[in-house]
C-alpha cells in the first residue's frame, strides 16, 4: 500500500503564497506594534516613502488595499501626526497624502528590524536564490497586474 502522504499532490502556489504573506504580516504586526501601527499601516508609510505626495487611490493600488480601507488607513495616520493631507497643486480637487517628520523617524527606526526579518524569510537561500526569488515574485505580481 502507498503512503498516502507520497500520493498527495504539493499544495497549491496560491496557498503557499498567501501562507508567506500571513506569517510576514504577523511578525510585522508585532514588530511595529510598539509604535502604535498595524502591518498594514506600516506598508502604507513604506510605499509613502518611496513615491511621496500620492492620492489616495494611488496609495491603496501601492498597498494592496481597498479605497474604502485606505480612507479608513489614512485618516488613522493623520490622527497619529503620521502623515499630512494637502491639496494637489495641479489638481485642486484631490488630496496628495504626505509623510511627517515623525513618520521618516518611525521608518528610520524600523528599518534595520524589518530588514532582519526580510533576511530571516529566506536565510536557507543562497544569494543567488534569493534574487531568482525576487524576480519570480515581480514576474508573477506582473502576469496578474
Amino acid at each position: 500500500m502507498l503512503d498516502s502522504q507520497a500520493t498527495k499532490a504539493p499544495p497549491s502556489l496560491l496557498y503557499m503564497v498567501k501562507q508567506v504573506e500571513l506569517v510576514v504580516r504577523s511578525h510585522l504586526d508585532e514588530l511595529v506594534k510598539p509604535s502604535g501601527i498595524t502591518a498594514l499601516q506600516y506598508t502604507a508609510l513604506t510605499v509613502l516613502q518611496r513615491h511621496d505626495g500620492l492620492s489616495a487611490a494611488q496609495l491603496a493600488r501601492d498597498s494592496f488595499v481597498t479605497a474604502q480601507s485606505i480612507a479608513d488607513l489614512v485618516r488613522s495616520l493623520e490622527r497619529g501626526g503620521l502623515v499630512r493631507r494637502e491639496r494637489n497643486p495641479d489638481n485642486r480637487r484631490e488630496l496628495l497624502i504626505l509623510l511627517t517628520a515623525p513618520a521618516r523617524e518611525l521608518l528610520a527606526r524600523y528599518e534595520a528590524p524589518v530588514r532582519e526579518l526580510e533576511e530571516r524569510m529566506v536565510r536557507d537561500l543562497t544569494a543567488h536564490q534569493t534574487e531568482q526569488f525576487r524576480q519570480a515574485l515581480s514576474k508573477a505580481w506582473h502576469a496578474l497586474s
